[in-house]
């Protein structure tokens, strides 16, 4: 196996362990051991079990479907700067959000789908946008669309935000801002069963996408629908982002870093790199969970917050060598 795929999963190990035995109550190994072992206090089995273990959980599934759009948005599109949140994705989720916040509704469940349809809603405007374009099979029309309902959802949202209840505006920036700070294990099973489904098919159309990065006349001569391919796998890029969204609210630049991460550890082909990317973003997003709970501890820094401190340099040493 590659030895550097194995130090990701080391890491990916030690940062889960971390964050299950780091917080405002330490725990030991021996009392992590403890809790599998069905021997440890009912305190401390109820500290890792109820409300680390979930936070936990929910950050490997948040960073793998992350870590697998963006790859797939980057090879679809041809382009090593896109990544799921430039595709409006973000922007239509957190419309979504914000309105269910500001009329009341709170509970985490209605929230969670608020913004997963307004993911999807988001997703169904860029595509139509593109199809609409007479040049709608060339890649770069998805990203302006992308573009422009990002920028028609942020209006949106000021709008929204201005007209909401102060307490209601404070909750709803702070899931703009990402956080699994109320990670639950309903929260677990929903992004669970999405990347589930979506996770195996995008690694199955792993073909197509070491097609698509030929370009589209060699991916029609190689016998896949350059168009219909795309879309495809753009839809579901799109679904596993508009997941995560509902999941833990806007956490950017994991579907930019991840990808270029797991190119430079497993090569060009996609279902590898796909797979890399998954157990790389996984790592990234428990480790800055990890920061954003501790740095500051008792306070808590916003997930995305912490995500975009680690995204901003490696996306400018990016554009200089792209220069």
């Amino acid at each position: 196996m590659n030895p550097r795929v194995v130090a990701l999963v080391v890491v990916l190990l030690l940062a889960s362990l971390a964050a299950l035995g780091l917080g405002a109550v330490s725990i030991a190994p021996s009392q992590l051991w403890g809790v599998l072992a069905g021997t440890a206090e009912p305190m401390t089995r109820a500290i890792v079990l109820d409300v680390r273990a979930p936070r936990v959980v929910l950050a490997v599934l948040v960073g793998a479907a992350l870590g697998m759009s963006g790859g797939v948005l980057q090879g679809a599109l041809r382009n090593s700067l896109a990544e799921p949140y430039l595709l409006g994705v973000s922007g239509g989720a957190a419309v979504g959000a914000v309105s269910a916040v500001a009329v009341g509704l709170n509970d985490p469940t209605l929230l969670s789908l608020a913004a997963f349809t307004g993911a999807l809603v988001a997703v169904a405007l860029v595509m139509g946008i593109a199809r609409a374009s007479t040049m709608h099979a060339d890649p770069r029309i998805l990203l302006m669309a992308g573009v422009v309902v990002g920028a028609f959802a942020n209006a949106a949202i000021m709008v929204l935000l201005a007209t909401a209840p102060a307490e209601a505006s404070k909750g709803a920036l702070w899931w703009m801002m990402g956080s699994l700070g109320a990670a639950q294990w309903p929260d677990v099973a929903r992004l669970g069963i999405v990347l589930a489904v979506a996770g195996p098919l995008i690694l199955h159309w792993g073909r197509d996408l070491d097609a698509l990065a030929l370009g589209h006349d060699a991916a029609a001569s190689l016998g896949v629908e350059p168009e219909v391919a795309s879309r495809r796998l753009y839809l579901a890029a799109s679904v596993l982002a508009a997941a995560t969204v509902a999941a833990a609210g806007l956490v950017g630049f994991v579907g930019l870093l991840v990808p270029h991460v797991a190119r430079a550890v497993a090569g060009a082909r996609h279902r590898v790199v796909l797979a890399v990317s998954a157990l790389a973003g996984s790592a990234l997003v428990v480790s800055a969970d990890l920061a954003a709970r501790t740095v500051r501890a008792p306070a808590e820094l916003p997930l995305g917050a912490v995500t975009a401190v680690l995204g901003v340099p490696f996306f400018l040493s990016l554009l200089r060598r792209m220069r």
